[in-house]
């Protein structure tokens, strides 16, 4: 049989489309308002599908689905197929069309250190639109619209490609008026005596600092839990205890003296490093490529992000 005629017994096309819409959303629900179509006309499509390939692509259960092994099979290569498409399609539009690019971002990343040289980039690349999300959870690449994410840990995912941006160091920090209302701090123990403003998405960060300086009787997860570094960093300047810092996060108020460094010799490497992160198909699209080099030319460019032991 040639190629063409197997092309030919492809499945419907509106069945893979609700297929992938329910796999990504993980309910039928929101692909039905996603398509523009009723719930129950998804669930026939998958139900026609189903019966085409002869297996359950979904598990139904009373207030949503989950993909079987056979469905988490199929959703990436049509997540892929879809997105090729659209790409494609984009291209052949118009040439010189805006190019958008969706790119997950921390907020206090965002805000610290992105906002302000971002323009930079806009200027170089005139024909990509950056569209930011910003939040404070990692992104998930296999059930989000994203592009890109700049974020902090370690490469985890085979699907993802990961560029290294940098990596970053620890350090208590508090402002000068919370010194001289409350006395000198001397020691890392001495902390104790202090109300630590920990970041609960990043709890983890105190503790690496404590342990790596083998601090004990500090627990920073019993002081005041916010939910980002911009909060905690702010808290910090208008006296209300003892905040963590890190590049890129806060050279500002050091160098303004807003916050002082309690410790400077006992700065500390972050556990988890900077990367640029994509699905690995898209890594060489030229939209990532121009973010990519530009990411690396401005963090090359900041004297206040360390590169400890690039690679």
């Amino acid at each position: 049989m040639s190629g063409f005629q197997q092309r030919r017994k492809l499945p419907p096309l509106n069945a893979l489309r609700a297929f992938e819409a329910a796999a990504r959303h993980q309910s039928f629900k929101e692909a039905a308002e996603e398509l523009a179509v009723s719930q129950s006309a998804v669930s026939h499509q998958i139900k026609a599908l189903e019966e085409y390939l002869s297996t359950s692509l979904f598990t139904r259960r009373t207030r949503a689905v989950e993909l079987t092994r056979k469905g988490k099979l199929l959703y990436p290569i049509l997540r892929n197929a879809f997105d090729s498409i659209w790409e494609g399609t984009q291209m052949l539009l118009e040439e010189t069309s805006v190019s958008v690019l969706t790119l997950h971002v921390y907020s206090t990343f965002t805000m610290r250190w992105l906002l302000p040289r971002l323009p930079r980039f806009q200027e170089a690349n005139p024909n990509i639109q950056v569209r930011l999300h910003t939040s404070q959870a990692d992104v998930n690449f296999a059930q989000e619209d994203i592009d890109a994410a700049i974020m902090v840990g370690h490469p985890s995912d085979s699907n993802l490609h990961y560029d290294y941006l940098f990596d970053c160091e620890l350090f208590p920090v508090c402002s000068p008026g919370y010194l001289e209302k409350h006395g000198p701090i001397n020691a890392p123990q001495e902390l104790a005596n202090h109300p630590i403003l920990q970041v609960y998405p990043s709890a983890g960060d105190w503790h690496v600092w404590l342990e790596g300086n083998e601090v004990t009787g500090v627990a920073p997860d019993s002081g005041l839990q916010l939910e980002s570094y911009d909060v905690a960093l702010s808290s910090a300047v208008q006296g209300i205890g003892i905040a963590l810092g890190q590049q890129p996060y806060l050279e500002g108020e050091l160098e303004t003296g807003d916050l002082v460094e309690l410790f400077p010799e006992l700065r500390l490497p972050n556990t988890n490093r900077w990367y640029l992160a994509c699905r690995t198909e898209k890594r060489d699209t030229a939209k990532l490529e121009a973010l990519r080099q530009w990411l690396i030319s401005e963090v090359e460019s900041d004297p206040n992000l360390p590169q400890l032991s690039k690679g």
